[in-house]
């Protein structure tokens, strides 16, 4: 059985971020509430690796010497 294999249209980081801002906002719309607390922790945990990938991806980045 073979895999289906596709390409992302946008970068790893671009969709973390994307996830973290609709997080936000949904919850300012939110009462109130356990989901309302829980989406702000849901935005910072795409915040963290959206933010890694940045750095990784970013020119100033220099391999280890070996």
């Amino acid at each position: 059985m073979r895999r289906i294999r596709f390409r992302q249209s946008r970068a790893l980081g671009e969709r973390l971020i994307k996830e973290a801002r609709i997080a936000r906002e949904k919850a300012e719309l939110l009462p109130r509430g356990k989901e309302r607390e829980d989406l702000p922790k849901k935005a910072h945990g795409a915040d963290v690796p959206a933010h890694i990938a940045e750095w990784l991806n970013s020119q100033g980045l220099k391999a280890p010497m070996l």
